[in-house]
């Protein structure tokens, strides 16, 4: 009983060992990574920080929020390290943390802009995305990721309302004139302020890049607009 009992002690404490050394590792590098901060060594710093975060992601976090100096230059580059690797490893709520973050010091940066988008809809936050992409669009017109995102959510939200409005209407046993003549409208009205607007966006994108996707979905919307208009 007393030999099996040391074995389990001895057995789990091999377990925690690699764990402990790999503490210790991460904790060494984020003293390195001080340490260039403080000699004013920032590539240094950035490059030791980017290892910490890869072995040991809570270490570097709490590295960051309690002894790096968020006036500091640097600061910037070690928060962006933290939301690309969250990012890449699809923890969006951290990655939108960060992302905001660096948004907070560069709100009209694109790059920043895009990344907080995508964390967005990672997040199930399509119309805070859609948003974001807008603001992205003000500081970078042809930007292809706003562009798409637009184009595409316009494209479904248009798709959504023509589907709810014809079946509205084949529920009407025996349709009036005035009951077509406002169904005909309300199809013109989506195909104003939903496909036409899509439209816009998605022609922006093939001017600029050979989406095959985008050109599909130009094309249906060119066939919608035959059959509206009919």
């Amino acid at each position: 009983m007393i030999k099996t009992r040391v074995f389990t002690l001895f057995f789990s404490l091999l377990l925690a060992f690699p764990s402990v050394l790999w503490a210790q590792a991460a904790a060494g590098v984020l003293q390195k990574v001080a340490a260039a901060i403080e000699g004013g060594r920032q590539e240094e710093a950035v490059s030791l920080f980017r290892q910490a975060v890869a072995t040991h992601t809570d270490k570097a976090e709490m590295f960051y929020w309690t002894d790096v100096d968020k006036s500091a230059a640097v600061s910037t580059a070690l928060a962006n390290e933290l939301a690309s690797y969250y990012k890449g490893v699809r923890n969006y709520d951290k990655a939108y943390l960060f992302y905001k973050e660096l948004l907070h010091t560069s709100p009209d940066n694109v790059g920043y802009l895009v990344s907080c988008a995508e964390t967005e809809m990672g997040r199930g936050r399509e119309a805070d995305a859609l948003k974001t992409y807008e603001k992205v669009l003000t500081l970078d017109p042809d930007n292809l990721a706003a562009n798409i995102f637009i184009g595409n959510y316009l494209y479904l939200k248009a798709e959504q309302e023509k589907q709810k409005i014809e079946n509205e209407y084949k529920k009407i046993t025996a349709p009036t004139r005035m009951q077509y003549a406002r169904y005909r409208d309300r199809l013109s009205q989506v195909m104003t302020t939903g496909y036409d607007k899509a439209k816009e966006y998605l022609q922006r994108v093939v001017s600029r890049f050979p989406s095959t996707e985008a050109k599909k979905t130009l094309d249906k919307i060119r066939l919608i607009e035959k059959e509206v208009n009919r």
